[in-house]
């Protein structure tokens, strides 16, 4: 074993760690905005208890996801040095302006939301949230950017063994990057909204199990029969349905460009050795769909896709000697784990849609539906809430792990797909690593890594657990908060107790 073996796995574990954190900072920070935005347009308490319940949740993995990202800075100086040295001019402009502009945004408004409760007008405390979303999206653009570009290298040239940048906007509108930022950024809000699902299956399930009076405080309001998690689980669903189908979308562009731009992953991920016309997609190993892959890589059934073997000896004669492809079995099972766990989740979104749909309740004779209450007396039916069963909200909290895993498998897909190179055609990672870095130095520095991101996990765990079994904070006695309109600066009307949510 040599030192860069151990680089390649130290980097692998800590950015997999890292990645644990990102797609559910990015799209549980969204949720929480739009949860704070529905209380300030209606005024209604429960809206106001969710948002300080899923921006504690939020809170927490935004903390560890920076402590974590830290590393990966450090390491590209310690045992990337080469690495660095080419591609510095590139990254330094996509790298320094997410730590200046879209981190210190996200940051800063980060800060003001959390200690502005009850000092902030409504209306400013409202945008300092979405201010901290934007600027969460916006490094993740950048950084996806960033890492695009090692994939189809544009708006460069190569002076003195070195990558020069020479057009930054071609750098930010790579075709690989406009692609991939909403595939992952989808991929974020999947993992957000299974989040979310299993967050409110689990309290679904502990209602049910609590007698009448415990469960009375977890209400919307007075005199309410529909549970608080109805709303989060229900806006959880919308979300992920719809994010589930921009990513097949930006997954299927995704996979065209790769097959222009690196042609050997996708060949890869099929596990085909040979240029084949016509190639089959296999969804399982035995089991072949006929000419599907040149249809889903091309829109025509009877194109060529390149197969390992013929790729290898192009790039021997065209790169010198070396072995130029991935390993194979991990690309191709990665692929095949992205799509079946991002699937399995989307799928379960529809199918709680369908089953939180609303019932439409007959009126009765004055207008009102049989179960109680005024409504508009031009409609012949109301719309009630279904019943969330408990089999599903179990289904809710089995899931959970589903999307981060098909997240996990398609960065592996990604990085391990491009190997040996860290430059698509122009920089080898065995040319990558630092020159003087040691097996012994690497070895240490793994080992510290892998028990203090073990600590971190177990601390994120216990805190997650904790604050997910108390729930959200309980009503006061005091009168609820007047409906939108109310002025911007009243920031009392509405009190949960304790009132500042730290």
């Amino acid at each position: 074993m040599e030192a860069l073996d151990l680089a390649r796995w130290q980097f692998g574990v800590t950015t997999v760690y890292h990645f644990l954190f990102v797609p559910l900072t990015i799209g549980l920070g969204v949720f929480v905005a739009g949860l704070q935005t529905a209380w300030h347009r209606t005024g209604k308490e429960h809206y106001l208890r969710l948002t300080k319940f899923f921006g504690k949740l939020f809170l927490i993995n935004f903390a560890m996801g920076v402590v974590t990202g830290i590393v990966q800075e450090f390491q590209f100086g310690m045992n990337w040095s080469e690495y660095s040295v080419f591609v510095g001019d590139v990254f330094g402009a996509p790298l320094a302006l997410e730590a200046l502009l879209a981190f210190f945004l996200e940051s800063t408004f980060i800060g003001l939301w959390i200690f502005g409760w009850d000092k902030l007008p409504k209306r400013v405390h409202l945008a300092t949230i979405w201010a901290a979303v934007i600027g969460s999206n916006l490094s993740a653009y950048f950084i996806l950017a960033a890492n695009a570009w090692m994939k189809h290298p544009v708006g460069y040239e190569v002076v003195d063994g070195r990558a020069r940048m020479t057009d930054l906007w071609a750098v930010l509108t790579n075709s690989t990057a406009l692609a991939q930022v909403p595939h992952v950024v989808a991929g974020a809000f999947i993992v957000a909204g299974a989040f979310v699902l299993a967050v409110c299956g689990y309290n679904i399930l502990k209602e049910r199990r609590a007698d009448p009076d415990r469960t009375a405080p977890m209400r919307r309001g007075p005199g309410s029969t529909t549970s608080i998690w109805h709303t989060p689980m229900r806006a959880a669903l919308v979300m992920t349905a719809i994010a589930g189908v921009v990513s097949a979308g930006t997954g299927d562009l995704s996979g065209k460009l790769v097959y222009e731009q690196q042609p050997m992953k996708l060949a890869a991920a099929e596990g085909l050795e040979r240029d084949t016309a016509g190639a089959a997609f296999s969804p399982v190993p035995g089991i072949e769909v006929p000419m599907l892959l040149s249809f889903l890589a091309t829109n025509d059934p009877d194109a060529v896709v390149r197969g390992t073997e013929d790729l290898q000896a192009e790039f021997a004669k065209k790169f010198g000697p070396g072995d130029y492809r991935p390993n194979v079995p991990v690309v191709y099972a990665s692929f095949r784990v992205m799509i079946t766990f991002g699937m399995a989740t989307a799928g379960l979104s529809v199918l709680g849609l369908w089953l939180t749909r609303r019932r439409r309740t007959p009126l009765a004779p004055g207008g009102h539906p049989a179960s109680g209450g005024p409504v508009r007396r031009r409609r012949r039916t109301a719309g009630v809430p279904r019943e969330i069963p408990s089999w599903f909200a179990r289904a809710c909290l089995l899931a959970l792990p589903l999307p981060t895993l098909a997240m996990i498998a398609g960065w592996l897909l990604s990085e391990i797909g491009r190997q040996p190179w860290t430059v698509q055609g122009e920089l080898l990672t065995a040319a990558s690593v630092s020159p003087g870095v040691s097996l012994t130095e690497v070895a240490v520095s793994l080992a510290v890594f892998t028990i203090l991101y073990g600590l971190l996990a177990v601390a994120e765990a216990v805190l997650l657990v904790r604050y997910v079994k108390a729930g959200p904070e309980q009503a006061s006695p005091t009168p609820p908060a007047p409906a939108a309109g109310s002025g911007d600066g009243d920031t009392t009307a509405v009190m949960l107790q304790p009132t500042l949510m730290y």
